[in-house]
């Protein structure tokens, strides 16, 4: 930590991270020239894994702001630096675009997936699918996603100058805020549409962009956490560390519990709604889910992201161990991946495959994470300067 209390990042940081994302560029790479279609489904994983993060920080940053919530302001740097992810997300959702022809259906008008009953819906279909207006749909809203991060990032840092900057910062962050906030909710429900629900265009749920937005925001949250939590850990929040109290880690807690719940909810609607209305083009959904093996991973990954989480966090003395943060905020985390998987993979296998390919790709997209969020959190004072909650919080203390 140097004495404008920005974090160094020194060479050993940055091995692993590096060593991981070589591992996830070599995976990659195998798998194309080994079997390109699951690299392909790999890489729909794991980029939208990176992209979400990245875009769900920023709302996660407007959400805050617009409550006008005090308690986070002293780590707000971590979700800046997490949405700096979205420029490198888009860049995999970009090389991901060449793999299209091999995950949907709607790049092939012909396809039997594309086909329906009802001609209005099969126009409507043929329309909202044609491949020029989906990739139309997804570099506008991408470029909204990162114009909006960068500029609400340049913002934050503009206010470290001074105390007027400072005040000047936090009324234009609202404002911001105020634009994104909804933007978010509509264009993140349009982009999940377009890399998940096209998967299997006849299926769909009235409850899925909720679960996906729930299980974004958890594993943004958990993000947040575990980021924190490692740097208190390792005493490296600077000067100003009593600021990073254990009430502030508690609230981080507090709120993996809660979404983590709400996640779970929107997860138990969507099997109700589906299984008691009985609808095949709605039912065929769970029902390759259910069967081939992939039922037992289904549980699994509910067990996971909330069962365990749950019984974990609940207890007021889990949310204040520090160990106990840590596993599950990691543990969330590796459940956001595996429901993603579930999301994906069944789309185009009938059973579970989990090997070489999975686990390197994986492993470099944190890799990747890891790398982006040391680097950008270093380029700025881990707790911002002239942020006017933090001011009137050192006011305070030293009256």
């Amino acid at each position: 930590m140097t004495a404008d209390n920005r974090l160094v990042v020194t060479p050993s940081m940055l091995r692993i991270p590096i060593a991981l994302c070589a591992v996830g560029v070599l995976a990659l790479a195998a798998g194309l020239a080994t079997d390109s279609q699951r690299a392909w489904m790999n890489l729909l994983v794991d980029g939208f894994y990176v992209l979400s993060i990245g875009v769900t920080a920023t709302f996660f940053i407007g959400a805050q702001r617009l409550a006008h919530s005090k308690w986070w302001s002293p780590i707000r740097r971590i979700p800046e630096a997490f949405s700096m992810l979205l420029p490198v997300g888009a860049v995999l959702m970009i090389v991901l675009a060449f793999g299209f022809h091999a995950l949907y259906p709607w790049t092939d008008p012909s396809s039997p997936a594309m086909a329906a009953d009802n001609e209005i819906v099969r126009a409507g279909r043929f329309t909202y699918l044609s491949p020029p207006f989906v990739y139309a749909r997804m570099i506008v809203i991408i470029g909204l996603w990162i114009a909006f991060a960068l500029r609400m990032r340049q913002i934050s840092l503009a206010g470290d100058a001074s105390r007027e900057a400072g005040n000047s910062a936090y009324a234009r962050l609202f404002r911001y805020s105020g634009v994104f906030v909804p933007l978010y909710a509509v264009t993140f429900a349009l982009s999940a549409y377009d890399w998940f629900i096209s998967l299997a265009p006849k299926w769909f749920s009235t409850m899925f962009s909720v679960n996906i937005f729930a299980g974004s925001f958890v594993q943004t949250i958990a993000a947040i956490a575990l980021a924190t939590v490692v740097l208190k850990r390792k005493q490296l929040w600077g000067k100003d560390g009593a600021l990073i109290d254990m009430n502030l880690i508690r609230t981080l807690g507090t709120m993996m519990l809660a979404f983590s719940t709400f996640w779970a909810y929107t997860w138990v609607c969507q099997y109700l709604l589906i299984w008691y209305s009985n609808i095949p083009d709605e039912a065929m959904w769970y029902h390759v889910r259910s069967s081939g093996g992939w039922l037992p991973l289904l549980i699994a990954s509910f067990v996971v992201s909330w069962i365990i989480p749950f019984f974990t966090l609940l207890p007021f003395k889990s949310k204040s161990s520090l160990k106990a943060m840590t596993a599950m905020a990691i543990l969330i985390l590796l459940g956001r991946w595996f429901d993603l998987y579930i999301q994906v993979m069944p789309s185009h296998w009938d059973s579970p495959r989990f090997g070489w390919m999975e686990v390197g790709m994986a492993a470099g997209t944190a890799g990747l994470i890891w790398l982006v969020f040391v680097r950008v959190v270093s380029r700025a004072p881990l707790i911002p300067v002239h942020e006017p909650v933090i001011e009137a919080r050192r006011g305070h203390a030293h009256h």
